[in-house]
Formats: structure tokens, sequence, C-alpha cells
């Protein structure tokens, strides 16, 4: 942390400090803010111009983010959420922009870009030199969630003929321009990555070792059309701090670091959330910022869905009326062996999204899978039975056919959700569709059409209706 600056200060709350700040705005005292809020460090200051945005407006926002020192005002930026960024670059002048973008880290540059209108992109670029405005085209010319989207040109590369002594001389010399110095990459003629080299091993080795002795080629590296989640899982398996990207010609064309990947893992997290929710949304904004028929267009289609599903459930039922208006004491227990069935597939297809997710199964475990859920569901499946034949036959004084008829119901509805909860998600991911999308409301929906037809079906068989 650069000298003078301090963090939140532990004796007082984040909103503590931002109501101050926000009470000298409201009373006009900018000189005092500003000096109030520099002595903070850029993750802090980025948070309170959001609530400052939030509180007072964009105006008051882009004053206080003027009065920012130059190099704050950067670091500050970077750390905004893209809305904030776009709505602070619409307020500022071109200059202030083109000093913003050229100031940026590489992979922030491109991220500012990628949301930025097509007008002021176009302006950046013309205040940009030609060769950095090739290198910035390439990469907004990535696919988007591609691992060429997250990478970053600003590394150290050696020569394997260098020496140790060398080595540590570039380092010092290009370190600051570098997103990491941590790993350094070698490279031969043609940008075709040879090895890599870490900091820890040229600072403990001789000054005279040359790096072809020193670094490593089992290296690992991704392809810059690496999906993004899968360039997290590399992260998640190997606990590196960067990562080599190459194009398919295995020539070095940039590095992705664990800062990047985990706003990757966040978004994926949030997205699976979503998708096991029945929410489709695409986009990154905030749940306040969202407008309610944004919200509106996220939720309905999914929802639509499924009730089209839930009616093939009441058709079912009203299929067996006579069966119910017969014994109509069959009716009370449907809640149960659907709610039952629900759960019993949502908690299997939590945990096989999940482990298909860090890779501790993949689809070739599909049968030792079923095999362990087919265990699983039995014995729970029994247990559940058990307690409420009791329940039903001596507390409820039901007659032994109905609790025999809820009972079997009850076996075979658990061991059937418990089989399409793990097997639908290995399914999706089979043919290619996220597995996130079979939980919780495609589980539901699917076991109770199973619950309602096996109920229905036993107590036709075993009471004879």
């Amino acid at each position: 942390m650069p000298k003078g600056r301090i963090p939140m200060e532990e004796n007082r709350t984040f909103e503590e400090k931002t109501e101050e700040i926000i009470g000298l705005l409201k009373d006009r005292k900018y000189r005092q803010t500003r000096d109030v809020i520099i002595r903070y460090n850029e993750a802090d200051i980025g948070e309170i111009l959001e609530e400052i945005m939030e509180e007072i407006g964009l105006d008051t926002t882009i004053i206080v983010f003027r009065m920012l020192p130059k190099d704050i005002s950067v670091e500050v930026f970077s750390r905004l959420p893209s809305d904030d960024q776009v709505r602070i670059v619409e307020g500022i002048t071109d200059r202030e922009i083109t000093y913003i973008i050229h100031e940026l880290d590489f992979d922030d540059k491109i991220d500012v870009l990628e949301e930025l209108p097509a007008n002021v992109v176009d302006k950046i670029l013309e205040r940009t030199p030609k060769n950095e405005r090739k290198q910035i085209n390439t990469f907004l010319n990535y696919p988007d969630n591609c691992a060429g989207t997250l990478m970053t040109p600003d590394y150290i590369s050696l020569e394997r003929n260098m020496t140790v002594r060398d080595a540590l001389a570039y380092i010092k010399k290009e370190g600051m321009d570098s997103e990491t110095i941590y790993t350094c990459y070698v490279k031969e003629k043609g940008r075709k990555l040879q090895g890599i080299v870490s900091l820890r091993t040229l600072v403990i080795s001789e000054d005279d070792a040359r790096i072809a002795d020193l670094m490593h080629e089992d290296f690992v590296s991704i392809n810059v059309y690496d999906d993004q989640e899968e360039v997290s899982e590399v992260f998640k398996k190997y606990g590196y701090l960067a990562i080599p990207v190459v194009d398919s010609e295995d020539r070095l064309v940039g590095i992705i670091t664990m800062d990047d990947i985990l706003d990757v893992i966040e978004e994926e997290t949030t997205e699976d959330m979503e998708r096991m929710a029945g929410v489709v949304d695409n986009s990154s904004t905030e749940y306040l910022d969202m407008s309610v028929w944004k919200h509106i267009r996220n939720r309905l289609p999914w929802l639509l869905v499924l009730m089209l599903s839930y009616i093939i459930t009441g058709g079912i039922i009203t299929h067996f009326e006579n069966q119910l208006a017969a014994v109509i004491a069959l009716v009370a227990y449907m809640p149960m062996l659907m709610g039952t069935g629900g759960n019993s597939g949502s908690q299997s297809a939590t945990l096989i999204i999940r482990s298909l997710a860090l890779g501790d199964i993949d689809l070739k475990d599909v049968f030792k899978v079923l095999w362990k859920e087919l265990r699983v569901s039995f014995i729970i499946g029994l247990a559940l039975s058990a307690f409420n034949f009791v329940r039903i036959y001596w507390v409820e004084q039901q007659s032994a056919g109905i609790a025999l008829t809820v009972c079997a119901a009850m076996i075979i509805i658990v061991i059937a959700a418990k089989c399409i909860g793990s097997m639908l998600p290995m399914l999706a991911k089979k043919i290619g569709i996220d597995p996130a999308l079979m939980a919780s409301p495609m589980i539901a929906s699917l076991t109770d059409m199973v619950s309602v037809t096996t109920y229905f079906v036993l107590a036709g068989l075993i009471l004879g209706i």
C-alpha cells in the first residue's frame, strides 16, 4: 500500500465513514471531502463512489472522481462496476477518458473498452499508437467468454541463453509494466513458448546460471479459445498465480492471472445459481439496477415452461379422479409424496451438479453414480416409509391398505426422484447443455409427474379402485 494510505479504520464501520463523506458533500465541503477520501485505499474509495452515486447522484460522483489524484483515479476506476465506469466516462472529457484508458492495465483496458459505446471507443483508438491499437483490436475480436478476453500481453519474457544476472536486470527494468513478475516465460524466435521459470528460482540461483538450465519445460498452458469456465478449472486444479495462453501453434499470446479468474469464478457461480433457480440472466447488472421489465423477461419464460409441466401433472390427477372419489383419504398424502419426491431429486441434482463442476465425477462415471443413488435412495425411502406407516396406521387410524399404498409409493418415488436428479445433469452435460439447468425447478416438475402417477397406479393395485 502506498505511503500515507490507510485501510478503513477498524473502529469505524464502512457505513459510518461513507455517511460522513456524503454529509460533507451535501454541505458542499469538497476540499475537506478530498482530504478525507484520499486517505483510504482504492478498493474502499471505489465502494464510496458507488454509495455517492446512489445517494446523491452522478454529477457529484464525477466531481469527487475528478478531485482524486490521477494515479489514484485510474486505480479506483478499474475497481468500479462496468455500469458505473460507463456513466463516469459519459460525464468526463475525451482527454480525461484517454488518460484513464492509457494508464489502465491492459486486461482492465480491454474490459472497459468492451463496455463503452462504439463512438467513444473509436475516439480513444484514434489517439492510441498504431501498434497498441492493432493489439487492442485483436483482443476485442476474441469471442466472448474465451481465454483471450481474460488475458494480458504484459508479462516478463526471457531468452534461454540469458544468465540469471541478465534476467534479474531485465526484470528490474521491465517489471513495473508487467502484470506479474513472479513467473517468467521463455520464448524462442517466433514467440513459441519453450518453458517457464519462477522469480524464486532466479533469486536463489547463481548469477552465472543460464535460464535454459533452470526453466521448466513441462508447463501448463491454455489455448486462447478455451472457455473461461475451463480456464477457471485449470486454475483451481493447479493453484497457479498465472498461466500462459497460447495459440494453435503454441505461440505465447498472453497470460491470465488469478485476480481475473476470481471474477470469472464469481460470474460462473452466479450464473449457475440463477439457472438452478430458473432465472435466465445473461447480464452482470446488479439486482437494484435492473428494471422491473428486465426482471420479468428473465423469470417469466422458465416459469411458463414449468407451469406447463404442472398442467400435465394436473391432467394426470384428473385422469385418476375416480380413485380419489372412492378413497378421499388419498388426497391428504399427495402433497407429502410430491414434496418428498421433489426434495429427494433436488438433493441428488445439487450434489451431481457440484461434482461435475469440480471435476469429481465425469460422464464415464454414470453407472457408478446410478448404482450409488439406487442404494442411497432405497435406504432413505425405506426409512421414510417406516416412519409414515406408523404415523398413518397407528396414529391417524387409517386402514392398512392406505398406509401400505402411501409407503410403497414413498419408496418408489424416492428411488425414481434420486435417479432422475442424478442422471438429468449428466445427460445435460452429455448433450452440451449446462447441468445447472437440470436443478430444482425442472427436477421438481418431473418428480411431481412421477409421484402422482406412481401413487395412483399403486392405489389401483393395492386398494382395487
